[in-house]
């Protein structure tokens, strides 16, 4: 019975999951494909790490070239849905509207599987293991839900720490060549002041 409990545990934590960071060139589109049966349910969670003005166009199309979702300019976002038929569904991440800058995505997907409903001829302990199970879900989604927002608040204090940390180095050389310029003006004042007391003899 532990055993059992152990490998479910382990089996429903460890499901598809999977975190990426990539990087989409200028004028390009990336595509990722997760092949799901009807019933399941399927997550894309996104964020712009680096790039431009941090946007990007996402699209999710069905097995059946039908568009689930299609945002355009999105910094980040979190879509779930329910897959209507079988086949394979493709996500694709566009940078077709920048000129030069290249984005850096971090993104995960997630599968949950449909699970199937409890017999009613079913015994006590097969009632019980599948409330268990259940339960162990609701954990398992619960989990990722924290691991996804940490995740997401940790690619968010990187982007604003890089915007403090750029927006400080220059409020620093703003600050030398305010200092320079002040020290170039002051030296000319005393130089032309020191020129017009001076007295010309002549020769």
């Amino acid at each position: 019975m532990k055993i059992y409990l152990i490998c479910l545990i382990l089996s429903i934590i460890a499901k598809n999951s999977l975190q990426y960071f990539i990087t989409i060139d200028a004028h390009s589109e990336e595509c990722f494909f997760d092949k799901s049966v009807a019933g399941n349910k399927l997550g894309l969670m996104f964020e712009v790490v680096e790039g431009g003005f941090l946007d990007i166009d996402v699209k999710i199309t069905g097995p059946d070239n039908k568009v689930i979702y299609q945002g355009d300019r999105e910094s980040n976002g979190k879509y779930t849905f329910a897959t209507h038929m079988d086949g394979i569904y493709k996500y694709c991440f566009s940078n077709q509207m920048s000129t030069m800058t290249p984005k850096i995505v971090m993104f995960s997907m997630e599968v949950t599987e449909n699970q199937p409903t409890v017999n009613q001829a079913s015994t006590n302990g097969t009632a019980d293991h599948n409330k268990l199970e259940e339960m162990i879900n609701e954990l398992s989604n619960a989990l990722n839900a924290v691991k996804h927002e940490q995740e997401y608040m940790e690619i968010r204090e990187r982007i604003h720490r890089a915007i403090n940390d750029n927006t400080n180095s220059r409020v620093v050389m703003w600050s030398f060549f305010e200092a320079a310029v002040l020290l170039t003006m002051a030296v000319g004042q005393v130089y032309y002041l020191k020129r017009f007391f001076e007295i010309r003899r002549v020769v």
